[in-house]
């Protein structure tokens, strides 16, 4: 049997101390419509830390390698792989899992070829951070021109692309919320959004009232679950959609959050509350999503109208470091891990 080297959990799952490099993987075959990828980087996001503990979902054909896209070149294509690939191309794309490794076998309809313009670092950073931002933007959040939004977590990935989306895209108004002030300032200076909050000195949901002349914000894009439930349905426009991804303070609302929790707005206002996530969704759900992605921003990528912010850049025997610092809340952008 072939082997590769991945990063592997000792015991299957733990701390940060837990990681290492397995080099007696077994190397994978691609079948159907998949391609071979000797992966040359690989982004790190949040659910690798919440997977890598034991707490995360795996879909049932994910491999149990963490890691969700990656940049590469297809080593090998399968029978059914969609038109317009062939081997020795240089792709990006987003898994179910298994990024974090030599080699990931991979459904081509889940590719993008690579452009010239950006690196192999950027274009791992693409994958699942905006096809996220577009999924909560347009299929769960019925974004339309002329639409403001508010993104949590502004200086997040997922974020961080959502704003850029939103801008470019025409919303009457992007709005964010971080926890610092330097935050606050990259989301306005270096994103565009017209205003952004600290939740940590501001009544952020107060302060976009104001800023809507009381209408409230048309789409909210959540992550914080809740610390922002209460906050999310007071600050919703008339027919507000608030889209749900994470619940990082917390699934249940504490005894004092739940008296602040106003139910009548969801009458009032009409509001719509959705839960969703990117990884559950079948190949054709994500598919649909590529080319999206492909459309609406990989044109800009390609004349710099979009970035992809990198925080950092990890050779990938450093994963434990990289795990880090991505649990230590700090960073603007993405982390990403280079195999050499």
């Amino acid at each position: 049997m072939a082997t590769m080297r991945a990063v592997d959990i000792k015991e299957g799952k733990g701390g940060i101390s837990n990681l290492y490099i397995n080099d007696q993987t077994p190397k994978p075959t691609p079948t159907a419509a998949q391609a071979l990828i000797k992966v040359k980087a690989f982004g790190l996001n949040r659910m690798d830390l919440l997977q890598r503990e034991g707490m995360y979902p795996v879909p049932p054909q994910a491999p149990k390698t963490l890691g969700v896209e990656f940049s590469g070149t297809i080593e090998e294509l399968a029978g059914e792989s969609e038109q317009g690939f062939k081997k020795g191309d240089k792709v990006f794309g987003l898994a179910y899992g298994g990024a974090y490794a030599e080699y990931i076998a991979v459904s081509t309809h889940m590719l993008v070829h690579k452009p010239e313009e950006l690196s192999w670092e950027e274009c791992a950073g693409i994958p699942e951070t905006w096809i996220t931002a577009l999924q909560a933007m347009y299929l769960i959040g019925e974004f339309a021109p002329g639409k403001s939004i508010l993104w949590h977590a502004g200086a997040s990935s997922v974020s961080i692309a959502g704003q850029q989306l939103s801008v470019a895209n025409g919303a009457s108004a992007t709005f964010a919320t971080t926890r610092s002030d330097e935050k606050c300032k990259f989301c306005v200076d270096e994103l565009g959004a017209k205003a952004a909050y600290n939740t940590k000195t501001q009544k952020w949901e107060e302060e976009v009232s104001k800023a809507t002349d009381g209408k409230g914000v048309d789409i909210i894009v959540d992550y914080i679950g809740a610390d922002t439930f209460a906050a999310n349905l007071n600050a919703a426009a008339r027919d507000g959609r608030i889209v749900n991804l994470a619940a990082l303070s917390g699934a249940k609302l504490k005894p004092e959050q739940a008296q602040k929790v106003d139910l009548s707005n969801f009458v009032r206002k009409r509001i719509r509350f959705e839960g969703s996530s990117l990884r559950s969704r079948d190949e054709m759900y994500q598919g649909r999503l590529r080319d999206q992605l492909v459309d609406h921003a990989l044109p800009k990528f390609k004349d710099g109208s979009f970035k992809v912010f990198v925080e950092k850049v990890f050779k990938w025997e450093d994963i434990q470091e990289a795990h880090r610092l991505m649990e230590s809340n700090q960073t603007k952008g993405k982390l990403i891990c280079v195999i050499e």
